[in-house]
């Protein structure tokens, strides 16, 4: 039961979080107006609007102008439906659930405003490190010391490694709004989530971004965005952070 509840409450969220990410790049507001096709500019009504369900009923079209609409909107909608399932599998009905569900929601959004436009928004990471601290203060999540050198540890590394980057080379090689990202995540999961994060982040971000040079021909200039690797590498750290830097450690003191 709490699983089929945090599914069906996460696609409701999803639905939202579709919202955030066609109008936070376009400066528009997530409130107003209601929701409404991006075509006809028709107002969906709340039959049209029940997440995953609304679509395939509709045949993934509009019901007034009948354009075809994404199937990215029911993919995030599971996306999150998912990612709130696990979240209530791994902490049960406790306020760390609501924390854990909160951060995915914000890196699902991340991902894909830096899959589209190659920019991650301040509007999330900058009020999302504020908010992982505060939430570590009030003994929700790690330590508020352990949010606080998550917060060091993640922004200032990645503003290390880019600050390196274009010293040697004089041509930007991450933007800011990784730099924040980072340490947004560590806030919400502390230093040994960042560890986990940059470690798995670098690595599929480095094996993907191989394999699209050499599909694709390119040079080591192909602009890819890192922040839905971080997203990913900060998923994993939610759910497996502790375990995986002890095991780390344990092998490295064999």
């Amino acid at each position: 039961m709490l699983l089929a509840c945090a599914c069906i409450v996460g696609a409701v969220v999803g639905s939202f979080v579709n919202v955030c990410i066609w109008r936070l790049p376009a400066g528009e507001s997530i409130v107003s107006p209601p929701s409404h096709c991006p075509h006809c500019g028709n107002h969906i009504r709340a039959y049209d609007n029940i997440p995953i369900l609304s679509y395939l009923l509709l045949g993934g079209r509009c019901r007034a102008c009948r354009t075809r609409i994404s199937a990215r909107y029911p993919a995030v909608e599971a996306l999150t439906a998912a990612g709130f399932a696990l979240v209530a599998h791994q902490f049960g009905p406790t306020p760390e659930a609501a924390a854990a569900a909160l951060f995915l929601a914000a890196l699902i959004v991340i991902s894909f405003i830096d899959l589209d436009h190659q920019i991650i928004p301040d509007v999330i990471s900058l009020p999302g490190i504020v908010v992982g601290l505060l939430l570590a203060v009030a003994g929700i999540g790690p330590t508020w010391r352990d949010s606080v050198l998550g917060i060091l540890l993640g922004g200032g590394t990645l503003w290390a490694v880019a600050a390196g980057y274009e010293a040697l080379t004089g041509r930007e090689g991450m933007g800011g709004g990784d730099i924040k990202l980072l340490a947004m995540v560590g806030a919400f999961i502390g230093w040994r989530g960042v560890i986990v994060t940059l470690m798995i982040g670098s690595f599929t971000g480095a094996a993907v971004g191989i394999a699209l040079m050499i599909a694709r021909g390119a040079d080591s200039r192909l602009p890819i965005p890192f922040g839905p690797f971080l997203a990913f590498g900060a998923a994993c750290g939610l759910f497996f952070g502790d375990s995986a830097v002890n095991w780390y450690l344990g092998l490295a003191l064999l």
